[in-house]
């Protein structure tokens, strides 16, 4: 592996681990605390916000590293840490990006349509997207978390089978 791989895949762990730590604070406390406080007026403002931010760009930014780090094990890794090393980039593309893509977004995109006072907003958010949404987060926390351990011990197996 080059030096530019290891180091890129190094800042890839701590990139997923960043970016599980966002989710879990939402999952943690954020959302309770959003359904005490008014949460689908402040919950619009957030995901507006979200797009003008580094987090986007590094959400994003690690899709494409991904993808990167699954076709460079598939092809160029082979013996200790090589599986984990795929198997971190394939449960962030699954885990967190398309869990974002296919439920998250179109919940959050569903609330955006709404009124933020009106009560069919709060019996959504109530009895749908509170619940729902929550679940989704927790598994792309969840999936950021086995991410960057997989990575981190995927390079510590390499870096063991070279020093012999």
């Amino acid at each position: 592996m080059s030096s530019f791989l290891f180091v890129l895949m190094q800042i890839a762990t701590l990139a997923y681990a960043l970016i599980g730590g966002v989710f879990l604070a939402f999952s943690d406390f954020i959302m309770r605390s959003l359904a005490i406080t008014g949460g689908p007026a402040t919950m619009q403002v957030i995901n507006r916000e979200v797009f003008h931010w580094i987090f986007m760009a590094l959400f994003l930014g690690m899709a494409g590293v991904s993808l990167l780090i699954v076709g460079y094990a598939a092809i160029s890794l082979s013996g200790p840490g090589s599986t984990l090393i795929l198997l971190s980039g394939i449960i962030y593309l699954i885990g967190c990006f398309g869990v974002t893509v296919f439920f998250n977004v179109p919940m959050n995109e569903a609330l955006a349509g709404m009124e933020p006072d009106a009560e069919a907003t709060l019996q959504y958010w109530i009895a749908t997207y509170g619940p729902r949404w929550a679940f989704w987060n927790s598994i792309r926390s969840i999936a950021c978390a086995i991410s960057a351990a997989f990575l981190l011990f995927g390079l510590m197996r390499v870096v063991q089978s070279q020093q012999g």
